[in-house]
């Protein structure tokens, strides 16, 4: 089954030095573009990351130091990859937990103004994993039938990725062919930064997830302690969360 599509979807997988979204950096990013006149565009990156490659990281995905260090960083490439996916909705495999808040650390590093405004994401995994609770690799075979060849890497986990959501939509006539309802398909909770430190309570409000205020209305923290904003902006949070953070507090003040 082909994608119905009303706008672009890029399909993307990174290769990273770690798993932490606020300190670790991209090696290596495929993007795989599917227009909704059928047309596909595909374009695969290594970054130099400028901080050291752990070797427990290459010995998953192959890329040392040696290998980009002649490489462009990701402030280079960003405006290039911004302009692939700014028109477009987002896909991949475990992407709403960790490559969108990833690179959006990493546009905003590089002083990209990314959000999540006017487009959807699909987490193909979710899908996955709400009915058959498998791997990468297993939902290739389970789905198409396939091996996955040269896997942990970034161009071959993208294209993996891309036919295993096709098989999905073939294999469950209940899923709609429709980006928005996959999207809301795969969203395990309403979240306000990508990290989901700040969330959405069941009347629309921002609350904080963690810590001494978990459960609390962020607007509420803000205004009784304004301390704890300087500290989260001052503190190692991921740089999204600390633009969602500054928004409430803006609309907060401009509602004065």
């Amino acid at each position: 089954m082909e994608l119905k599509l009303n706008k672009p979807i890029c399909f993307f997988d990174l290769e990273t030095t770690g798993i932490d979204v606020a300190k670790d950096r991209i090696v290596e990013i495929a993007i795989f573009k599917v227009f909704p006149n059928g047309n596909k565009e595909s374009k695969t990156w290594l970054v130099n990351p400028t901080i050291p490659i752990p070797p427990q990281s290459t010995a998953i995905h192959g890329i040392s130091d040696e290998k980009v260090a002649n490489e462009p960083t990701f402030k280079e490439l960003s405006s290039q990859i911004y302009n692939m996916i700014k028109d477009s909705d987002l896909a991949g495999y475990n992407s709403d937990r960790f490559d969108i808040p990833l690179l959006a650390e990493e546009m905003l590093r590089a002083g990209v103004d990314f959000d999540m405004k006017n487009r959807v994401s699909v987490d193909v995994q979710t899908i996955f994993h709400k009915k058959e609770e498998r791997t990468l690799s297993a939902a290739l075979k389970f789905y198409c039938g396939q091996s996955l060849e040269n896997a942990h890497t970034a161009e071959a986990d993208t294209m993996a990725t891309y036919e295993i959501m096709k098989a999905q939509l073939d294999r469950y006539p209940e899923l709609e062919n429709d980006m928005k309802s996959l999207s809301e398909f795969t969203t395990r909770k309403k979240i306000a930064d990508f990290a989901g430190m700040i969330a959405f309570d069941k009347d629309e409000n921002e609350i904080f997830t963690f810590g001494k205020h978990k459960g609390v209305k962020v607007d509420k923290v803000l205004e009784n302690e304004p301390g704890y904003f300087s500290w989260i902006q001052n503190a190692d949070f991921p740089l999204y969360t600390k633009k969602v953070l500054t928004a409430i507090k803006l609309r907060k003040l401009n509602t004065k």
